[in-house]
């Protein structure tokens, strides 16, 4: 357990540099007076480290040292950063031990490296907890990300909820996966300079401009959607539906409704045909019936009783529709044989 703790204090002292005695006994758990006794030991093994007591003191590394890590690209060690999902894995009671991984990651890459990954994690976010159940096209998301990356302001044709297309000029600072729904945070350049989050899908059109665009001091991201995301959340419909898979519709249905079923799948219990019930979220009865129907029959909707009647009247319309379409196309056969 000591050789662990070891490790640890190793790396909180390369990746932080400078930390006091207090900060690093809360970090690992244990008292000062331990601290001491382990930088001691860390001396004796050959490290540099030193600690100073009283104010302005600390432990430290001496300037220079530090372990080295190789075989990974700076673009391979951003993406390991930019691809968590810390949520799930304190779902799984696993966070302790990814910000231990993290922390090694970090201490072990040179000083470069720290400053861009950082960088990019102050620019893409990833909240894995979406709102409803929606797979979209983002055509424009390269270009986003690139603008986003290098701080480059942005000139973009934009279709508002209400269907309103508007030009905005705006400095982009970041980009938010909210499950499969991507987002750009960004600020206006006009003399409002106010907030605004845009829905990546409903960005039209993406020109780059030869401009460097601003970004507020002290800006962090992951904190701006915290409470932006959590305002937001309050305000959308939800539209919850209870729905029977048969056997045959559970392989079709990650394919057709999308990756954000699977671990519902995987939480549900077959009942003796293998069919399984499924509890989805829509935004509105129009979409989830729209969703659902192209399953067919292979999925039965339980639950609301208004989009089963829903469901039904749109099915006889559309047998109507096409009923009506053959008796036309057999009522010219006919008079084209006479």
């Amino acid at each position: 357990m000591r050789a662990d703790r070891l490790l640890s204090l190793l790396m909180l002292l390369q990746s932080r540099g400078r930390m006091t005695a207090r900060e690093l006994a809360e970090r690992l758990e244990v008292s000062e007076r331990t601290v001491y006794r382990d930088v001691t030991a860390l001396g004796m093994a050959g490290v540099p480290v030193y600690a100073e007591r009283g104010p302005g003191g600390g432990c430290a590394l001496m300037e220079g040292y530090r372990t080295n890590l190789t075989g990974l690209t700076e673009e391979e060690v951003r993406t390991l950063f930019l691809s968590g999902a810390p949520g799930l894995v304190s779902d799984l009671g696993m966070s302790a031990a990814l910000e231990a991984a993290a922390l090694k990651l970090i201490a072990a890459l040179p000083a470069t490296y720290r400053q861009r990954i950082e960088h990019a994690r102050q620019r893409i976010h990833v909240d894995p907890v979406g709102w409803s159940q929606n797979d979209e096209a983002v055509p424009h998301l390269a270009t986003l990300q690139q603008a986003v990356l290098n701080d480059r302001r942005l000139r973009l044709l934009y279709r508002k909820g209400n269907g309103e297309v508007v030009e905005r000029i705006v400095d982009p600072l970041g980009l938010v996966a909210k499950a499969t729904i991507w987002y750009l945070v960004c600020r206006y350049t006009d003399f409002t300079a106010a907030m605004r989050v845009f829905r990546v899908s409903r960005v039209l059109e993406v020109t780059q401009l030869d401009e460097t665009g601003e970004r507020p001091p002290n800006f962090d991201l992951a904190s701006y959607w915290q409470t932006w995301s959590a305002n937001f959340s309050a305000t959308l419909p939800r539209y919850t539906v209870k729905a029977r898979a048969a056997r045959e519709a559970i392989p079709l249905l990650q394919p057709t409704l999308g990756d954000w079923i699977k671990p519902l799948i995987e939480q549900a219990t077959p009942d003796a045909d293998g069919a399984i019930v499924l509890p989805l979220i829509y935004d509105s009865l129009e979409y989830a019936r729209e969703r659902l129907l192209a399953l067919g029959t292979l999925l039965e909707v339980i639950e609301p009783e208004e989009l089963r009647e829903s469901i039904c009247d749109h099915a006889t319309r559309v047998i109507a529709f096409y009923t009506e379409r053959r008796r036309t196309a057999d009522i010219r056969e006919m008079e084209t044989a006479r």
